[in-house]
């Protein structure tokens, strides 16, 4: 059975968030927490903590430092509620390729916007098109956990800007026009769907768009 509630959130504050020169030393999936980000993270699983009450959840975590880091924050309030957390690379950010400088950091920024941030393929690195097809199979392995015994009431996802944006517009179904008018979520920003009486899930959290 479908859990009654998904609940997506993005990594905190990470060392790249407030030092843009970070990438030219250390690799994406290496960055680490600010002690801000840290106190964000443990700030979001109280709010998680709100929202499911009593209920139990399966949590999904991208394996890059930022979102485990996070992901020990949230489960460190969370407690026995949480019932199995599973990693899996599917749900890690979109790929920048390997170490850039800041210059080169500020033209991928400049050049996908030009072009169109789904479909702008980074050198040596993804699109948000990519990012779409590996979450499409992340979508078919939650599927199959949804069937198991005893699945909890809550789906919990610890993820990226991009990737998150990505997971919605999978399980909304929105077109890629849709995708590129909602803004990337603020560090440690929480998502949350649950079902309606027809079995589909709706986004209960206000989106900032264009």
């Amino acid at each position: 059975m479908k859990p009654k509630r998904i609940i997506l959130i993005r990594h905190g504050e990470s060392e790249g968030n407030v030092e843009a020169t970070s990438y030219e030393t250390i690799p994406d999936y290496a960055l680490s927490l600010t002690q801000n980000g840290r106190d964000q993270a443990l700030a979001a699983g109280k709010k998680i903590d709100k929202i499911i009450g009593d209920e139990s959840v399966y949590s999904y975590v991208s394996p890059l430092h930022r979102t485990r880091q996070t992901f020990e924050q949230i489960e460190s309030v969370l407690g026995e509620k949480n019932v199995k957390t599973v990693e899996d690379s599917r749900i890690r950010e979109q790929d920048w390729g390997n170490l850039r400088t800041y210059e080169q950091e500020k033209n991928i920024i400049k050049e996908r916007s030009d072009y169109g941030i789904f479909y702008f393929n980074i050198e040596n690195g993804e699109s948000a098109a990519n990012v779409f097809d590996r979450v499409s199979t992340f979508f078919e392995t939650l599927h199959r956990d949804f069937l198991k015994e005893n699945y909890p009431q809550n789906t919990l996802i610890v993820t990226h800007g991009v990737t998150l944006r990505v997971l919605l517009m999978r399980i909304l179904r929105w077109s890629v026009e849709d995708f590129e008018k909602v803004y990337n979520p603020t560090n440690c920003e929480i998502f949350v769907l649950e079902q309606n009486s027809e079995g589909e899930y709706e986004l209960i959290t206000p989106l900032r768009t264009d």
